[in-house]
């Protein structure tokens, strides 16, 4: 049960993290991107992956939320 959990917040994460990007980086293109009044001097590929991880990461926070918050979970955490 306890490894269980990073697979709940893990993999649905993982998915929608790959749809997001897709999205995201439709509508923007890397080289359009400006970090603190800068132009990100980086490889399309490099802001590609970063973008990913990022959005992973939050993914994956909201998903630990939506589990935290769920009834009885802690309870049933301990069996």
């Amino acid at each position: 049960m306890k490894y269980r959990i990073f697979m709940w917040i893990l993999w649905p994460s993982f998915l929608v993290a790959g749809l997001a990007e897709g999205l995201l980086f439709t509508l923007v293109h890397p080289e359009d991107i400006v970090f603190l009044g800068y132009p990100v001097q980086a490889s399309h590929e490099a802001i590609y992956t970063i973008g990913f991880f990022v959005l992973w990461f939050f993914l994956a926070l909201s998903s630990t939320l939506s589990i935290y918050i769920l009834p009885g979970f802690y309870r049933d955490w301990e069996t």
